[in-house]
């Protein structure tokens, strides 16, 4: 039996002889002889090579000339492998008639000042007698000339995949690069796969291929190549990883200037840093077509003002060089920014960045690619939904499901830490993994808020209710096509009033809990400023994330002290008059802000091109991921303005009422199911009794009912009737008769 191969580092004496040193043994057990040609299958490519028996005869060792290679072998070579026999296969190597190759030099003025005929002649001197395969790459360092590589594009005749190089093969020469440019080439064919941003990628291509490799067709049209791209997007989204992976299939080399790297304290610093930047592309440009990527733009570019000078220099050296841009130099400039509105506006026209590509937020359909190339090479259960899981990830970006499947294998790993089976991601530990990872959009948000889950068994009575917020919420996320099949859109809103203590609160906290919708909520106090429009923005800036983690439901408690009414003798530039306008607008303005928008749909639209999704589906995927469901609660409903109170914005207005007796049974059922409750406990007579109680003072009456229990004795083990009934008897309900005639006369009018 042939035991395995450990692959040493190749001897000094065997450098570029494209030697494979193999054990004697071995080779007679491969049926191989001195200087047959083999294929060494490693991981990331092959190597073509020769076989010769080891000098000291020792088996189980490899040592290989990495001469001729794949070109993922150049940039990273093997080292500290153990190889079975079978990697290494006898190849058949007749003699070449021809072959393609590009050759690649040392520097641009060699292959400026070389004539191509004494290049040729060159590498066909060098390449004689080597042994060669298709897509390969030779490495000739050893010569010690100004050429490096020969990059192997294809052989004659084509049925042979390798081959010996003889005096009579024909070699005809493709093109000449340089070594940086080649090996910047590698470096882009190494790319992070990328889910969901299939359409912008492809659009972005295209864009980069027009002015780079094709430069004449836009020039016999009488038109200018656009000089530059700017992408926009907010954190996490994949801009930076979009830009190499794209560069990386077009075969640019890649320039990469962060905006901090540039800016420097002293005076003409950065402006100096800036313009070597331009002549760094531009040189680069020489070797092949180039792309100057400038990421966080904004740093480098910020809005111009009379008090900063160091920016504005900045800023308009950056305008010149952008402006000074000859057409014959083949690099394009790409920003990228997730602060679009800080860039200064001369930047933003046609000659300088004459596209913008926004990237938003990731669809639903988008997460679940984003999550399937993730998990792509995770042991993941099958019985795992990825589409269920995408469902439950709103408002994540790339980054943010990314540090989620991290962390779901974190928890994997301790779970089976202690044992020896096999680790296998189940769907439980992604839950586990999303109470840990939030949405990075909203850790600074002003209504973030932990939510502990309510069911809508712990919400005793209301069943009218429940089934109105659960069309209005629940419906049209797990149900999107049958809304867009009868034309229906999900509420804007929902308003739920009634007097204090009937679960308003804990209805909508229900709802949310059922929907898997992003939960926000604040309060007046979290919106109320002393400065004058903070309030009016931050309220904007809560609506802006809540659309960019939609479906959210927005959760607008006690309503009434945020926004009144203008008609009850307020002045007319409040503040609460000033938030009602925002909160207007934002519910039923003109539209979004090109900024807001969700995916890359519509974004980026390559002309002639068709679009990829049918209407029904995108008609689902604006049910589910275009709004956010304002909920609002209140216990004054005369103070709210009629203008909030139409359809469109306040869709459902809807009465909770005080509870029955049948409602009051089964509030007294849910607070008891955790209670050592004794079998003489009539919940019905408790009920009966309990007339103009709320739902709180139900809750309120068996928490004083076992606190009864304990001051009688410490070590009681259930709770009484007496106990009740005493209880019942030292608390008050806090509702009139009144108070609910006021509420019913109000429902009875539909506000």
């Amino acid at each position: 039996m042939m035991t395995s191969l450990k692959l040493l580092s190749v001897e000094p004496s065997d450098r570029g002889s494209q030697r494979c040193r193999l054990g004697p043994g071995l080779m007679s057990a491969l049926g191989f002889s001195a200087g047959s040609p083999v294929l060494l299958s490693l991981p990331g490519g092959s190597c073509l090579c020769t076989a010769w028996p080891r000098s000291d005869l020792a088996e189980g060792f490899l040592q290989a000339d990495m001469k001729c290679c794949s070109p993922s072998l150049i940039r990273r070579p093997p080292s500290r492998l153990t190889l079975d026999p079978e990697q290494v296969a006898l190849v058949p190597c007749p003699e070449l008639k021809g072959m393609k190759i590009s050759v690649v030099v040392r520097s641009v003025e060699f292959k400026r000042n070389s004539p191509p005929r004494f290049v040729h002649e060159l590498v066909k001197d060098m390449l004689k007698g080597a042994l060669v395969h298709r897509s390969h790459v030779i490495n000739l360092e050893d010569f010690d000339t100004d050429i490096r590589y020969v990059v192997i594009e294809n052989l004659y005749p084509d049925t042979n995949a390798a081959g010996l190089v003889a005096s009579k093969t024909s070699v005809e020469i493709a093109g000449i690069q340089t070594v940086r440019h080649f090996k910047s080439l590698l470096q882009g064919q190494v790319t992070v796969p990328l889910g969901g941003l299939e359409e912008v990628s492809a659009s972005l291509r295209e864009m980069l291929q027009l002015p780079l490799l094709y430069p004449g067709t836009l020039a016999s049209l009488g038109v200018s190549c656009p000089r530059g791209v700017l992408l926009v997007g907010p954190p996490g989204v994949g801009k930076t990883q979009l830009v190499r992976k794209v560069v990386g299939e077009v075969g640019a080399a890649l320039v990469v200037v962060r905006g901090p790297e540039v800016v420097r304290s002293r005076p003409g610093e950065s402006e100096e840093l800036l313009r070597g930047v331009f002549a760094q592309a531009r040189s680069t440009a020489e070797e092949g077509p180039c792309v100057l990527f400038l990421d966080e733009l904004d740093s480098l570019c910020p809005r111009r003002s009379g008090s900063s000078a160091p920016e504005n220099r900045l800023v308009a050296q950056l305008l010149t060089l952008m402006d000074g841009a000859d057409r014959s130099d083949r690099f394009l400039v790409i920003g990228a920014t997730n602060r679009p509105d800080g860039l200064d506006p001369a930047l933003r026209r046609p000659g300088r960045f004459d596209r913008e590509v926004i990237i938003g937020p990731p669809t639903l359909r988008q997460r679940a690619a984003i999550l399937s190339v993730l998990c792509e090479k995770m042991p993941v259960c099958r019985n795992v939904d990825m589409t269920a899981l995408a469902q439950r990830t709103t408002g994540y970006v790339g980054s943010d499901l990314s540090a989620l499947c991290r962390e779901a294998a974190m928890h994997a790993m301790r779970e089976n830490a202690k044992g020896s089976g096999e680790q296998t991601l189940l769907l439980k530990h992604f839950l586990e993994a999303q109470k840990l990872v939030r949405p990075s959009c909203l850790r600074s948000s002003l209504g973030r808020t932990d939510l502990s889950p309510v069911t809508w068994e712990q919400v005793g009575g209301l069943d009218d209710i429940k089934v109105k917020l659960r069309q209005s919420i629940e419906w049209p996320v797990m149900y999107p096509e049958a809304f867009s099949r009868l034309g229906l859109r999900r509420p804007r809103g929902v308003l739920l009033y009634g007097p204090p203590g009937c679960a308003k609160t804990t209805l909508v906290r229900a709802a949310a809990s059922a929907s898997n919708c992003t939960f926000l909520s604040v309060s007046g106090a979290d919106l109320y400023s002393p400065y004058v429009g903070d309030s009016e923005k931050a309220l904007s800036q809560l609506f802006r994330q809540a659309r960019a983690c939609a479906p959210c439901v927005l959760f607008l408690d006690e309503i009434d002290s945020v926004i009144g009414s203008r008609c009850s003798g307020q002045a007319a530039n409040s503040v609460q008059t000033r938030l009602l306008s925002v909160l207007l607008d934002e519910m039923d303005g003109v539209g979004l802000k090109t900024l807001e928008r969700r995916g890359t749909q519509k974004i980026l639209q390559v002309e002639g091109a068709e679009e990829s999704h049918t209407p029904e589906q995108m008609d689902g995927q604006e049910v589910c991921n275009k709004d956010v469901m304002v909920v609002a609660a209140t216990n004054r409903p005369d103070c709210l303005d009629s203008a909030l109170l139409r359809p469109g914005r306040l869709d459902h207005v809807l009465y909770v009422p005080p509870p029955d007796q049948q409602a009051r049974l089964a509030i007294l059922k849910v607070c008891t199911k955790s209670m050592p409750v004794d079998a003489d406990v009539c919940l019905e007579e408790l009920a009966a009794g309990t007339d103009l109680y709320s739902g709180a003072d139900l809750e309120n009456l068996c928490k004083e009912a076992a606190l009864l229990a304990l001051e009688e004795n410490m070590d009681a083990s259930s709770i009484k009737h007496t106990h009740f009934l005493q209880s019942l008897k030292k608390t008050t309900p806090s509702l009139t008769a009144q108070q609910i005639q006021t509420y019913q006369t109000t429902s009875d009018q539909n506000i």
